[in-house]
C-alpha cells in the first residue's frame, strides 16, 4: 500500500491566529491545513529519530479530565514532554468538580501555566474557562458537543492515504454526536463530502449543520440521512462510533435496540465502494456499532487514527505556543 503525506511546513513559516482550540470552527481552513502539515513533519522526525523544535521548554500544561481516558490523556502527556514541556494533573473534583467557580480555576491557572487541556461534559466549561483567562491556552479535548482533537486526528489519517480530502466522500454511520459534529466540520471544511446516516431523533443537530455548511471550503457538502445503506453507497470511508456515549450509560439497552439496524458490518460494508476504509474513534464496543470481521480488517485504520492523535495534538500545542 502506498502512502501520501502532504507536504510540510516548517513551524514558524505561516500565519497562526488562534489562540485556543474549543471547536475545529476556531482555525481558518488554513489553520487547519497547516496543523496537518505540521503533524506530519512531526510524525516523520518521531519515526526518523530526528529532532524538533520544543516550543514548550519551560513551561506547564494542565491536564482537567473528568471524563475518563486512555488515547487523550496518554497522547497530550507524551505531546507536552517531546515539545518541551511538563504537564500538572490537579483531580477533576477540585479543577472540576464546583468546589470554586470553572472561572476561577481558570484565572489561577492563567497564572502558572501556559495551557489548560480540558476532557468534560459541558460544553459551556471550556468556553467559561477560555473567556475567563484569555492568556491561557485552553484546548478542547473533549465535551458532550464537540470533539476536534479526534477530528484533527481523522483528517491526518485521511490525507495520509489519499493526499487531501477534497472530492471524497465520508459516511458517518450512528448518533449526530460530539463525533460526528468535529468530524464533519473539519472534512467539509476541506472539500470533503459527509453523509450522516442516523435514526430519527438521533440526527444532527440543525444549527450544527447549519455551522458545517457556512464552514465548507472548495465544494464540500453535508447531508444527513436515515438510511445507512444510502450513506455507504458512493463512501470512500466509513465511521462509526459508540451508541450510548460516557453519560449515557443508562440509556444503553434503548440505545441498542434503536441503532441496531445501524451496525457497521461486512454487509453494510458491502454495499461501500471497494477500498473504502474503516474508521472509528476508539474505544469500540465489538458487536455492537461494528463487528470484528469489520474493525480488524486491512481496510481498517482505527489503530492509525489512534496514533496520530499524538501528533495532531502536538502539531497543536506548538502552534497555539
Amino acid at each position: 500500500m502506498s502512502v501520501t503525506v502532504r507536504k510540510p511546513v516548517a513551524l514558524g513559516q505561516t500565519e497562526w491566529t488562534a489562540t485556543r482550540f474549543l471547536s475545529i470552527l476556531d482555525l481558518s481552513p488554513a489553520e487547519l491545513e497547516t496543523c496537518l502539515d505540521l503533524a506530519a513533519r512531526f510524525k516523520a522526525d518521531r519515526a526518523a529519530g530526528r529532532p524538533h523544535a520544543r516550543p514548550l521548554t519551560g513551561r506547564h500544561v494542565a491536564l482537567l479530565f473528568e471524563k475518563p481516558s486512555l488515547r487523550t490523556r496518554s497522547t497530550f502527556q507524551i505531546a507536552v514532554r517531546e515539545l518541551g514541556g511538563d504537564t500538572i494533573e490537579p483531580p477533576a473534583d477540585v479543577a472540576l468538580g464546583g468546589r470554586e467557580t470553572v472561572e476561577d480555576v481558570a484565572r489561577n491557572l492563567e497564572r502558572w501555566v501556559h495551557g489548560a487541556v480540558v476532557r468534560t461534559y459541558a460544553h459551556a466549561c471550556v468556553e467559561r474557562m477560555a473567556s475567563a483567562a484569555p492568556r491561557l491556552r485552553v484546548v478542547n479535548a473533549l465535551t458532550d458537543q464537540e470533539h476536534p482533537c479526534q477530528a484533527l486526528a481523522d483528517c491526518l489519517t485521511l490525507t495520509e492515504r489519499w493526499g487531501r480530502l477534497r472530492g471524497r466522500t465520508l459516511a458517518f454511520v450512528g448518533d449526530g454526536n460530539n463525533v460526528a459534529t468535529s468530524l464533519a466540520q473539519a472534512a467539509v471544511m476541506l472539500g470533503a463530502h459527509v453523509v450522516i446516516a442516523s435514526p430519527r431523533g438521533f440526527e444532527l443537530r440543525d444549527d450544527v449543520c447549519a455551522d458545517v455548511r457556512r464552514s465548507a471550503r472548495t465544494g464540500g457538502t453535508l447531508r444527513l440521512t436515515t438510511d445507512p445503506v444510502d450513506a455507504v453507497r458512493r463512501a470512500d470511508a466509513v465511521y462509526t462510533d459508540v451508541w450510548a456515549s460516557m453519560g449515557q450509560e443508562e440509556e444503553t439497552a434503548a440505545r441498542r435496540r434503536v441503532f441496531a439496524p445501524y451496525q457497521v458490518n461486512g454487509a453494510l460494508m458491502a454495499h461501500a465502494p471497494s477500498g473504502a476504509l474503516f474508521m472509528h474513534c476508539l474505544p469500540a464496543h465489538r458487536g455492537d456499532e461494528v463487528t470484528d470481521e469489520v474493525i480488524d480488517a486491512p481496510s481498517s485504520v482505527v489503530f492509525d487514527q489512534s496514533e496520530n492523535r499524538l501528533h495532531t495534538q502536538k502539531a497543536l500545542l506548538a502552534l497555539l505556543a
